[in-house]
């Protein structure tokens, strides 16, 4: 389960690789050449994607969305594959571009045009690695946590996007965390921002909410332990804290009271 994409990418590489020595067989030398370039990419990918090393930062993806134009050559095999991939995948499921799991708080796949956008010209969170923002959609407010699918943000990147997710409810923008379909990376952020801003309690119910408004969504397990180190390095929130010290308000008057009855007691 922890190994999905890099175990398909794999397999990828070794088919291509595997084309590859049957053309050359052939005597087609120069025609299998493009094979053996694709096959060695799709098994650097492969490596770097493994949760063991996990080094989403391989393919270059730009702060703001974009790839330097050596990443576009390099990994073209990887990049334009997995575009065409998502694209054919989405239309074939037939599933909603987003779904509005709360007031202002939307989760779904990537956006490739502007039509797929949520209302109300949200600020987007990114959680790819691998697939571009478009042109069209540069004048929206965007922050890229870059991520290789079926893995989990780090617990400190996700901690940077709900904070910069709340800074922006504040001031009633609404949020569209994405990832490719809307399944798990953009899925477990949406989670913890649940929670942060007091929808929910914890991630797991958080989690519960989703799945009632985006019914395909399947989060593995690397999500739940980075959702789960999130939850218990996080700082609390201003909520919490006002509570706090409201209690210890209360024990505090509390104390001094016990103590006084005390005094009188020896006093009479």
């Amino acid at each position: 389960m922890g190994v999905g994409l890099s175990v398909l990418i794999g397999l990828k590489a070794t088919v291509l690789f595997l084309a590859f020595t049957y053309l050359r067989s052939l005597g087609f030398v120069l025609l299998s050449m493009p094979l053996l370039y694709a096959s060695l990419i799709s098994m650097l990918v492969s490596i770097a994607s493994h949760p063991s090393i996990n080094l989403p930062m391989l393919l270059g993806k730009n702060p703001d969305g974009t790839f330097p134009i050596w990443s576009l050559i390099m990994f073209s095999p990887f990049l334009y594959f997995v575009r065409g991939f998502s694209a054919l995948r989405r239309l074939r499921s037939g599933e909603a571009p987003y779904s509005e799991i709360s007031e202002g708080l939307y989760v779904g796949g990537w956006p490739y045009a502007p039509e797929k956008l949520p209302p109300g010209n949200p600020a987007i969170i990114d959680c790819t690695c691998e697939l571009p923002r478009k042109l069209e959609l540069s004048g929206y407010a965007y922050m890229c946590i870059p991520t290789w699918d079926t893995r989990a943000p780090q617990p400190a990147e996700i901690e940077s996007a709900v904070r910069w997710a709340s800074r922006k409810r504040a001031q009633k923008i609404p949020i569209f965390v994405h990832c490719a379909y809307g399944h798990g990376r953009s899925v477990a952020v949406m989670c913890a921002l649940l929670v942060a801003l007091g929808v929910t309690d914890n991630w797991k119910n958080a989690e519960k909410l989703v799945k009632e408004k985006r019914p395909y969504i399947r989060m593995n397990a690397l999500h739940r332990k980075a959702l789960d180190e999130w939850s218990k390095h996080r700082l609390s929130t201003p909520k919490k804290n006002e509570e706090i010290g409201v209690r210890s308000v209360i024990l505090s008057n509390a104390s001094g009271r016990s103590r006084l009855d005390g005094t009188d007691s020896k006093a009479d």
